[in-house]
């Protein structure tokens, strides 16, 4: 079975829906890993007769196996036998230590264990009942959502809503997204030869969005409500065409596939435009990164010429995980995703891997900026008091109060041919 380095993602391209996908062949441990999250061990895994098992590896020694790609908005589903008694469970948001917290829907099927309860470091919730729903000696069917800033987790089992949990405001130390991991618990006195085995392991992705405005479906892709047109919410991408926008600079570098604006390493064109002028708004979209890609997004670009990443102003999307290593170079603070460009660091660090759809959310209003990056605020600032790097451009008060909306086309040079930065879910509200 291969191992992760830390901090080293793979790209997936091969998920470019938001549909279920199988991340379990039922012949391999391709796309698994036993290092990587919060709980590594020495657990033995291995696939037998379609099955992904676990047991106890030597010393009674436990441990987890978790999926190669970080998650943070999905639901995840899978078939579960195991022994009685033996302890296992599935977790969410695993990421190595100290990077914060994720959670487990615990499988502990002991006489006093519990099944679906949701633990971290200590119980967050109890669910004593939980073991009446499970089947002793049969397959049970599992799908848990995990959903928000707050870890929203939903459990079903055999088609029964077990557990409904949500942490409470304020809750601080767990991680925005992870590792969905599968456990042996071990240093139990569990009779030899116990194991847990899991099959039709497949997972959904769902996008960041309130659901009082948007509505989704199988595929992450967001239709308005009643509620979300009444409040004044539009597309800027219909999804099918570049009605609404204009390519400048060129004509070339786009493509549209299946509901998604892709941006492609051949082609003449600078960036797109929206056709319309806007001033204050809420603005949403999904973007995807591949490797050593970089872009962005302007914010009231001034249509008369210049660089609208300093007429308006740009909102970084780069490839940060490889762009220093393979380029040489390093960036500065506000060069990384999330970063207002050449002026505000984008702080935290929110963005997903590679070929993971990540959200945008921003709020322009006045001279007031702010910019949240899959459901966390980078930075809420008054632009007119921000610094700015470059003495040769101009400050924000001297920009443009109102222009276009802006998305680069702007590939690293180690951008293979195809897609390197994709959009999907482009919506916008007029203030």
């Amino acid at each position: 079975m291969r191992k992760l380095a830390l901090f080293v993602f793979i790209s997936a391209s091969v998920l470019p829906a938001q549909a279920w996908q199988p991340i379990f062949d039922g012949k391999t441990l391709d796309g698994w890993v036993t290092e990587g999250g919060r709980y590594d061990g020495a657990a033995l895994w291995a696939v037998e007769d379609g099955s992904m098992v676990g047991r106890e590896g030597p010393d009674h020694a436990g441990g987890l196996i978790y999926t190669e790609r970080y998650y943070r908005n999905f639901v995840f589903r899978c078939d579960v036998w195991i022994s009685y008694p033996f302890d296992s469970g599935i977790f969410l948001r695993m990421v190595p230590r100290p990077g914060g917290k994720g959670a487990q829907v615990t499988i502990d099927y002991r006489s006093d264990g519990e099944v679906a309860g949701i633990y971290s470091d200590g119980w967050l919730e109890h669910n004593e009942a939980g073991k009446a729903a499970y089947k002793r000696d049969e397959w049970n069917h599992f799908e848990v959502r995990s959903t928000g800033a707050d870890m929203h987790t939903q459990v079903w089992m055999n088609g029964e809503l077990v557990m409904d949990y949500r942490l409470p405001d304020g809750s601080e130390g767990f991680a925005p997204a992870g590792r969905i991991g599968l456990q042996v618990h071990g240093n139990r006195t569990d009779p030899e030869g116990s194991k847990v085995m899991f099959k039709n392991v497949a997972v959904r992705e769902l996008p960041e969005f309130d659901p009082e405005v948007f509505g989704s479906d199988e595929r992450g892709f967001l239709a308005l409500t009643e509620a979300g047109e009444g409040a004044g919410w539009e597309p800027l991408f219909d999804g099918r065409s570049l009605t609404g926008w204009e390519a400048v600079g060129g004509t070339g570098g786009f493509a549209i596939n299946d509901g998604v604006l892709e941006f492609l390493k051949r082609g003449d064109s600078d960036y797109l435009r929206t056709e319309e002028d806007f001033q204050d708004f809420e603005l949403r979209l999904d973007f995807k990164t591949e490797f050593m890609a970089n872009s962005g997004l302007f914010l009231r670009g001034d249509r008369s010429g210049g660089d609208p990443a300093y007429s308006g102003c740009e909102i970084q999307i780069l490839d940060d995980f490889n762009w220093e290593a393979v380029s040489g170079s390093e960036l500065k603070p506000f060069q990384f995703t999330g970063g207002l460009y050449a002026s505000v660091p984008a702080g935290e660090k929110t963005l997903f891997p590679l070929g993971v759809w990540n959200t945008y959310e921003i709020l322009y209003r006045g001279s007031r900026l702010r910019v949240a990056l899959n459901g966390r605020v980078l930075y809420d600032v008054d632009t007119f008091e921000v610094p700015v790097a470059y003495a040769r451009e101009k400050k924000f008060v001297d920009r443009a109060k109102t222009g276009f909306i802006g998305l680069q086309r702007h590939a690293g040079r180690g951008v293979e041919d195809g897609t390197y930065v994709s959009f999907k879910n482009i919506f916008i509200k007029k203030l």
